[in-house]
């Protein structure tokens, strides 16, 4: 199947969707496993965040810009995700609806949160750098799959890599993995270049993890 289309809004009645009829065994989540759903994904991403920042790494997307800005502006990450993700709102809206755009809003908003309760939790933990960057791209990976899969996302080029597998049938994390590495290799202007090596492996990862599972017929729930 394409990317998962919203659920409709209270007091609507749902249409079936064009194309072939969905298999009987394609059950909805429930307004319970969403919000469960949602609170994992973006504590899984946001733990991988923080392992990206206390390596001094960076990713792909709007996160990756985000982490970026944090090391050279006087503002913590989590603002900074806020005002990038913010004309991607509209975005989500106009293309996708207010149920997944009020769904990606809560997601960013947590992601934002969490981003201050990690270093709280860990405060003085050394991580190494090549396993910073390869956990933290990892568990975002996870994280958003499971926002996907719960018609949410981290805003960002998250909606424009949905919007065109939907439309065009492009993987959505094969389009990403693209815009990725461009925002990591700007970010020589500001971090090493094996980091930014670094950086780039572990975006690949990330984005293959989505591609590998995010894909026409892989997932039924919706």
């Amino acid at each position: 199947m394409s990317a998962p289309t919203a659920p409709p809004a209270i007091g609507e009645t749902a249409t079936a969707a064009p194309g072939p009829a969905p298999s009987s065994s394609a059950v909805r989540h429930s307004a319970v496993e969403d919000v469960l759903g949602i609170l994992t994904g973006t504590f899984a991403a946001s733990l991988g965040l923080f392992l990206l920042k206390s390596s001094g790494a960076v990713t792909g997307g709007t996160a990756g810009l985000a982490l970026l800005l944090s090391y050279s502006l006087p503002l913590s990450f989590g603002v900074i995700f806020m005002a990038v993700n913010a004309p991607f709102f509209a975005l989500a809206v106009w293309k996708k609806g207010w149920n997944f755009a009020l769904r990606t809003g809560a997601a960013i908003g947590l992601v934002s949160a969490m981003s201050s309760l990690h270093p709280a939790a860990m405060a003085g933990v050394h991580i190494d750098p090549v396993y910073g960057v390869l956990a933290g791209n990892l568990l975002a990976g996870v994280g958003l799959l499971i926002l996907f899969r719960h018609q949410s996302s981290l805003g960002g080029f998250n909606i424009l890599a949905l919007l065109l597998q939907e439309k065009l049938k492009w993987r959505a994390g094969y389009v990403q993995m693209v815009l990725d590495v461009a925002i990591v290799l700007a970010a020589l202007a500001l971090v090493s270049p094996v980091m930014v090596l670094l950086s780039a492996a572990g975006a690949t990862l990330l984005n293959f993890i989505l591609a590998l599972n995010h894909r026409p017929g892989r997932y039924l729930g919706s």
